[in-house]
């Protein structure tokens, strides 16, 4: 008998596709969590969300996982405001920056979690929930050694497919090769998902993903950037 998406993703979580090192939050950064989590923070309680009372109406809704410092995330729900967007991160100093970003526009269109993405999406996430998700320049985890670590594996990529919506869209990037080939070779092999431009195809770069510091910065050192779309199958 097989496990199911859901009793296979106990063992991601045993298994952390990240290592929290906190860093020093500036007073901006803390500020923006005594003054703005209460507006744009969601308390992990592990249970199912509401997400229209959430927001306050019904809306596609559009999930990033580890959206680091945020800038992605912040422009990409300033120039969509017809869908919400759900980030998920844990480390402090990139969701204070964020909240700080979204205050200053008065966004409505942005919710945040502070935890672990995994269960985040076993918990609170209901089956059918999302039209889009994003996983952008995780941490690619390149020695051998750590390579389970690495977020996308098969289980993740199972217990995804049951969040989203009817042809609901699975947007990868990363700036290393092998973690490229590996993302590639995960979501080929997944009967949950099929390759939006081809089998065995990365996508060109999508309009609504920017350019962020942190890929600029990779571009200068000669990494190459791959692309990766798939609909719920």
């Amino acid at each position: 008998m097989t496990n199911s998406p859901d009793q296979d993703s106990l063992h991601l979580r045993r298994i952390r596709s990240f290592v929290l090192r906190e860093g020093r939050m500036t007073p901006a950064q803390q500020r923006a969590f005594d003054e703005h989590w209460a507006r744009f923070g969601i308390d992990y309680s592990g249970g199912a969300q509401d997400f229209d009372a959430r927001f306050g109406r019904h809306s596609p809704r559009v999930l990033e996982i580890g959206f680091g410092n945020g800038e992605a995330l912040a422009w990409a729900s300033e120039h969509d405001l017809a869908r919400d967007y759900i980030g998920v991160e844990v480390h402090g100093p990139g969701v204070g920056r964020l909240m700080n970003a979204l205050a200053a526009r008065d966004a409505a269109n942005v919710r945040i979690y502070k935890h672990d993405a995994v269960e985040v999406l076993e918990h609170e996430i209901p089956a059918g929930t999302l039209a889009e998700a994003r996983i952008w320049f995780p941490d690619p985890w390149h020695k051998k050694r750590h390579n389970k670590r690495r977020i996308i594996q098969p289980e993740f990529v199972a217990l995804l497919a049951t969040r989203m919506a009817p042809d609901g869209l699975l947007h990868l990037a990363t700036d290393w090769e092998p973690y490229a080939q590996h993302m590639l070779e995960v979501m080929e092999a997944s009967p949950h998902w099929r390759n939006a431009v081809g089998p065995g195809q990365y996508a060109e770069k999508p309009p609504w993903r920017i350019e962020t510091h942190f890929e600029r910065r990779g571009l200068k050192l000669g990494h190459g950037v791959w692309d990766l779309l798939y609909r719920k199958a």
